[in-house]
C-alpha cells in the first residue's frame, strides 16, 4: 500500500474546495496550495472570514435575501420603489441584478424551482410569504426573474397562479435571456435589457 502523499489536514481541504461550484479536484488541489503559500496574506483572512459570515450572515425575513443584518440592506434602503418586486430563484441571481443598477424595486428570493426530479415542491419555496407581501395595495407589479429553463418556466406559472387573487401585474423578463441561460452567468448589458423589456404573462 503506498503511502499518502499529503497530510489529512491537507486532504480534508481540497476535498472541501472541490465540492465548490466550478472547481474539480485538479483546481482544488492548486487553490488549496495556492492558500497554504499564502497563509499570513491570505488562508488565515480568508479562514476568519469564512468563520464571520458562516456566523453572521442569515436570510432577510423579508425578502430572503442573504446578508449580516436582518432586514437586509435592499430591504432596509428606503429610496428603493416598493411597489415593484422581483422574483428571483436565489440570492445570487439577485447580487447579478443589482450589478446592473437597472433595478430599484425590491426583490423576493424563493430559495429554489420546483423540480420534479429534485423532489422540489410548492411548499419548499417562499411562495406564502410572496403571496402575503404582493397582496399589499401599494404593490403594483411583480417581476419574475427566472431562469429560463424547463424549471424556472414552471416555476413562473405556478407563481402566477399563486398571484392571481393579488391586485398587481405580472411579468417576466424579456426573452433577452437565452433559454437554458441562468441569471447569475449573465453580463450586465444582457440583463439590464432583459428588464427594461419585461412584458406582462
Amino acid at each position: 500500500m503506498r503511502a499518502p502523499m499529503i497530510g489529512s489536514e491537507i486532504e480534508r481541504l481540497i476535498q472541501l474546495l472541490s465540492k465548490l461550484p466550478g472547481l474539480g479536484p485538479r483546481s482544488a488541489r492548486r487553490a488549496a496550495l495556492h492558500l497554504i503559500k499564502r497563509r499570513d496574506s491570505l488562508l488565515v483572512p480568508l479562514s476568519e472570514a469564512m468563520a464571520l459570515a458562516g456566523e453572521s450572515v442569515r436570510a432577510c425575513s423579508v425578502c430572503g435575501n442573504l446578508d449580516s443584518r436582518d432586514p437586509c440592506a435592499v430591504c432596509a434602503d428606503h429610496s428603493r420603489d416598493r411597489s415593484i418586486i422581483c422574483v428571483v430563484e436565489d440570492a445570487g441571481d439577485l447580487w447579478a441584478l443589482e450589478r446592473t443598477r437597472a433595478f430599484r424595486g425590491t426583490y423576493h428570493v424563493l430559495g429554489g424551482l420546483l423540480s420534479a426530479l429534485q423532489g422540489v415542491g410548492p411548499d419548499d419555496l417562499n411562495l406564502d410569504s410572496l403571496a402575503t407581501r404582493a397582496a399589499d395595495p401599494a404593490v403594483r407589479e411583480v417581476i419574475l426573474a427566472l431562469n429560463a429553463t424547463v424549471d424556472g418556466q414552471t416555476t413562473a406559472h405556478v407563481v402566477t397562479d399563486r398571484l392571481a387573487e393579488a391586485d398587481v401585474s405580472v411579468s417576466r423578463l424579456a426573452h433577452g435571456v437565452p433559454i437554458g441561460g441562468e441569471l447569475d452567468y449573465l453580463d450586465d448589458g444582457t440583463l439590464t435589457a432583459a428588464l427594461r423589456a419585461r412584458r406582462p404573462l
